[in-house]
């Protein structure tokens, strides 16, 4: 694969920085929030990949738990933690390096526990996977590590 051959991250797109934990294990990701609409991409580079050179399943689930998350706490206009309750996914396509692969929250519904985000994620070539997740919505703002509530990954990150 060339530098021509990669795919580039469209406009809008800001880089998340880094200081999330786990989710660190994707950078670079890259964020765009619109309303209440989120989006969380990558561009699939050689880490992203598993055995047979296709974006592993596992970066696909955790771009859907970040963006489903992030569209809850959007729609709700709290930006504190919302704990995954259940995440399904559907794959439908393969992710290649070089590929721009974009994951949208796309319906949210929020009540007074719980929450509900569905959406997909795209590539260039079309649908990718599509997601569903349920969230709880604590009356508390969460055990925060350091003691502090980060302004989310939707904001600036941990300690700024």
């Amino acid at each position: 694969m060339t530098d021509q051959d990669r795919e580039a991250v469209p406009g809008g797109f800001e880089r998340l920085p880094e200081g999330f934990g786990f989710n660190d294990a994707l950078q670079p990701v890259f964020r765009r929030v619109s309303g209440e609409t989120a989006a969380f991409g990558i561009v699939v580079e050689a880490q992203h990949v598993n055995s047979m050179g296709i974006c592993h399943g596992g970066v696909l689930m955790v771009l859907a738990d970040m963006t489903a998350a992030s569209g809850v706490n959007l729609a709700r206009g709290q930006l504190v933690g919302s704990p995954t309750i259940n995440l399904s996914i559907d794959f439908i396509a393969a992710g290649r390096v070089g590929q721009w692969i974009e994951a949208r929250s796309e319906e949210v519904s929020v009540r007074r526990r719980f929450a509900f985000c569905s959406g997909a994620i795209y590539s260039s070539r079309g649908r990718l996977a599509r997601f569903n997740g349920t969230f709880y919505l604590p009356d508390h703002d969460g055990m925060w590590k350091n003691g502090k509530t980060p302004a989310s990954v939707l904001g600036e990150p941990p300690g700024g």
